[in-house]
C-alpha cells in the first residue's frame, strides 16, 4: 500500500508541472497577442493623429 502511495504522490506532482506548462504556453500566447494587437493599433493610432493634425 505504500507503494501505491508513493505513485500517487510522484502522479500528483507530475500533473502539478504539467499544468504550469500549461499556464506559461497561454500566457505566452496572450502576451504574443497583445504585442501583436499594440503594434497594429500602435501604427493605426499614428496615422489617425496625423490625418488629425493636417486637418487642423
Amino acid at each position: 500500500m505504500n507503494a501505491v502511495r508513493k505513485l500517487y504522490v510522484k502522479a500528483d506532482s507530475f500533473s502539478r508541472g504539467q499544468t504550469m506548462a500549461e499556464y506559461a504556453l497561454i500566457l505566452a500566447a496572450v502576451a504574443i497577442v497583445a504585442y501583436i494587437g499594440y503594434q497594429t493599433m500602435g501604427t493605426t493610432i499614428t496615422t489617425l493623429l496625423g490625418s488629425v493634425d493636417t486637418s487642423l
